[in-house]
């Protein structure tokens, strides 16, 4: 017996399977033409959310803030960056002449330092006695008071509201505690030897040159210090003279030259400025004639390091001035102006 076929639906026919996998192979080639020959107009990859923003951070500018978080790496930086840079706009310019008259305060600091060593070695080779030196200091001292009343035309004393008689029993106190405690001043450094002394009095005018104020507004100027290692440098060398009269005379021309001279200037500088320039090449001289009698060779060498000062250091500042490049800008330190001394009361 002959079974027939089953009969399919009209779906599972095989036409019309056949001109389905037809038509399914053609949609497939299509497609793959598609791929390699992308429409022109249409994007190849398309975004699988068209209305999302591709990029995760939206597009925002840099700002110079570091309280605020940005889509930006730390060390990002834009072209604005640079906008505000400024090139040397505090340099100062310096004229030649200007600097060699301003070098005068420390040739006559060094002038100082010279003449008092100098002093110091007359009475250490008894070419001059302590009577000699304290009546000689004391003339000077009347005189240079004199004339400082005269320049200063009494406006000194009218914002200090000092007298002319405590001027007199300051003088007094000091003379007289000086020439008291000037025997312990003899023998405050006998257990030291004279070498270490002859060091410690270098080292304490060296320290009193560099801490001296010369005028520029600098953290290392201290006035305090630099006479206090004046005057340290004074009772070290006065220790090793003869007598406790030289211990008084020393220390005494250490006042006058360190603490008294220096005021004298300051002060003509400002008032008379040709005279001050007059009385600083003397005092310089001077110190060369007087550093000639008792070393020649000391005498040359000190007289090229004051034509070093005076001339060829001005020289070279000037010069460097034009090599200078300072930078400013907004990422300087901020700068407190305002007086806050109110709130520190």
């Amino acid at each position: 017996r002959v079974v027939p076929p089953p009969l399919l639906p009209p779906s599972l026919s095989p036409a019309r399977m056949s001109a389905e996998a037809a038509a399914a192979a053609g949609a497939a080639g299509a497609t793959g033409d598609r791929h390699r020959h992308p429409h022109p107009h249409r994007d190849p990859h398309p975004h699988p959310h068209p209305h999302r923003d591709p990029h995760p951070h939206p597009q925002r500018r840099w700002k110079k803030v570091l309280y605020q978080r940005q889509p930006f790496p730390d060390n990002y930086v834009d072209g604005s960056f640079l906008e505000e840079l400024r090139k040397n706009i505090y340099v100062r310019q310096y004229r030649y002449w200007s600097v060699v008259l301003e070098s005068s305060v420390v040739i006559q600091q060094l002038s100082s330092v010279c003449v008092f060593v100098v002093i110091w070695w007359y009475m250490d080779q008894t070419r001059l006695s302590p009577q000699q030196l304290f009546a000689s200091g004391l003339i000077v001292y009347l005189l240079g008071y004199l004339l400082f009343d005269l320049i200063d035309l009494g406006e000194g004393r009218m914002h200090s509201g000092r007298t002319r008689w405590a001027d007199l029993k300051s003088t007094v106190v000091f003379v007289t505690f000086t020439y008291g405690f000037s025997p312990v001043l003899k023998t405050l450094t006998e257990s030291i030897s004279t070498d270490t002394i002859y060091a410690m009095s270098v080292f304490m005018l060296l320290g009193h040159l560099i801490f001296f104020d010369y005028g520029a507004n600098a953290a290392i100027v201290s006035s305090t210090l630099s006479l206090n290692m004046a005057i340290f440098a004074s009772v070290c060398l006065a220790s090793r003279l003869p007598s406790s009269l030289h211990a008084f005379a020393t220390v005494t021309l250490a006042i006058q030259i360190f603490a008294l001279w220096p005021m004298f200037q300051k002060k003509l500088k400002a008032r008379a400025p040709g005279c001050y320039l007059t009385v600083t090449v003397v005092y310089t001289l001077a110190a060369v004639l007087g550093l000639l009698t008792a070393s020649p060779t000391a005498a040359v060498l000190y007289a090229l390091l004051l034509l070093t000062i005076t001339f060829l250091c001005p020289h070279y500042l000037v010069t460097l001035q034009s090599s200078k490049d300072n930078i400013h800008g907004p990422w300087d330190e901020a700068e407190i102006k305002e007086d806050l001394s109110r709130f520190l009361g």
